[in-house]
């Protein structure tokens, strides 16, 4: 380690130490100009025989049980490199050197599993269902699923998985080792977006690391470290694959493949289902236009497609209101050719009234106003709206009219002759 980094980290565990409380926000603000500091710390943490890593390790713990959310992100964002120093360390059987990290995730750990009031916490999680939109998957890309989702979705029911109480812990066994770590994983991922670059690049090299060493898969990454096969569980992997995936959407394109590949290769040959059945997913739903952006400054996000606000009803959707329309419609088109026929010379039909007395419309095509016994006469003699039946009574009139003239000609005839005869 340079002389000075170590300067760095020597000044900033001394002027900690000496902020009143009220100065605590401004301090926390003013950390992330400080840009030599955090790849100083990087380089404590790594050196584990390193005489600033006690110091250190109280001074993030104090960060941490401050409560100022700033300070906390700032100790949570070491947490990979903090993991893999632990595990390294244990794989190499000497805990003596790890006591200072163990002391401070032990103490993250109890702090985290307890609120303010010091009563256990119980996690609950809802498990979403596929018939509403989440950030992952669009309903409508999926099909329908009215017998097996719509129904429960409809009924209201959903499914919620619950994590907790935790036990407290006061030192680290082979038993508790990776449900410690698994839960200080959870606490890392639900800060995901406010942590740096360097850390999501310790996060894909922790889990590089963690799944290939003492596998053959070790001599083709070329990595030169421990040799020991670490244990692992399939929560632990799960977790670990839900970091990797942010990585992976912003910026990280290169350390998140290879990590998830990693992570893949070791759940195959531990035959976890968990971490294969989110590891396979989450590769199978990335695009190459979310992994070819490579911007790591702004705002950070995963791309997803966005519900529409509009309404989803079609515009040709046939319900009452367009019925009624299409009828009105079809009653002015007739109205104009009645009117256009007349114009052109042809035979006077009387025009066909759709309004009321005084020329009111209702939306069923009733008048809004009763009308008087003569209208009602009078319009059983309303040509009918049919244009085929308009011609037909024409026609009909036409022909009793010559059978008429016809008659009253034969009488005349037979009339004429009769007083001839007399």
């Amino acid at each position: 380690m340079l002389a000075m980094d170590q300067g760095v980290v020597e000044e900033w565990l001394s002027e900690f130490k000496t902020l009143p409380d009220s100065a605590v926000s401004n301090y926390a603000a003013s950390l992330k100009d400080k840009g030599a500091l955090v790849p100083a710390l990087y380089k404590v943490i790594r050196e584990n025989y390193s005489d600033l890593l006690e110091p250190v390790c109280h001074q993030l713990f104090e960060f941490y049980r401050s409560g100022e959310p700033q300070l906390q992100r700032f100790t949570l964002q070491f947490l990979p490199e903090l993991l893999w120093s632990l595990l390294s360390v244990s794989a190499a059987r000497d805990p003596h050197t790890s006591g200072c990290i163990e002391a401070l995730l032990l103490g993250i750990y109890n702090l985290e599993i307890v609120d303010k009031d010091g009563q256990s916490k119980v996690l609950s999680f809802t498990v979403p269902s596929l018939s509403k939109p989440s950030v992952y998957h669009e309903p409508s890309a999926i099909g329908s699923m009215a017998l097996t989702e719509g129904a429960l979705a409809n009924h209201g029911l959903s499914r919620v998985v619950y994590s907790g109480p935790h036990l407290q812990r006061e030192n680290f066994t082979a038993q508790n080792r990776f449900e410690v770590l698994t839960f200080l994983l959870l606490c890392y991922n639900a800060a995901l977006s406010y942590m740096t670059s360097t850390s999501l690049q310790s996060l894909c090299q922790l889990s590089s690391r963690v799944c290939i060493c003492g596998y053959p898969r070790q001599q083709i990454r070329r990595y030169k470290g421990i040799s020991t096969r670490l244990t692992v569980t399939s929560e632990f992997l799960v977790q670990l694959i839900t970091g990797i995936h942010y990585a992976l959407c912003n910026g990280e394109v290169d350390l998140g493949s290879k990590a998830l590949d990693d992570v893949l290769y070791r759940a195959q040959l531990e035959l976890f289902p968990e971490a294969l059945l989110v590891g396979n997913a989450i590769k199978s739903s990335l695009h190459g236009a979310a992994l070819k952006s490579n911007n790591k400054e702004g705002a950070r996000s995963i791309q997803v497609e966005i519900t529409p606000t509009s309404s989803r009803i079609s515009r040709n959707a046939v319900t009452s209101l367009s019925i009624r329309g299409h009828r009105w419609k079809r009653n002015e088109s007739q109205e104009v050719s009645v009117e256009i026929d007349a114009a052109q010379g042809g035979v006077a039909i009387p025009e066909i009234s759709v309004t009321g007395v005084g020329g009111e419309r209702m939306a069923n095509g009733d008048s809004l106003r009763p009308r008087p016994e003569s209208d009602m006469m009078g319009s059983a003699s309303e040509v009918s709206p049919d244009p085929r039946a308009h011609d037909s009574s024409i026609r009909g009139q036409e022909v009793r009219r010559q059978k008429s003239v016809r008659r009253m000609v034969e009488n005349e005839g037979s009339a004429s002759a009769g007083r001839s005869q007399y």
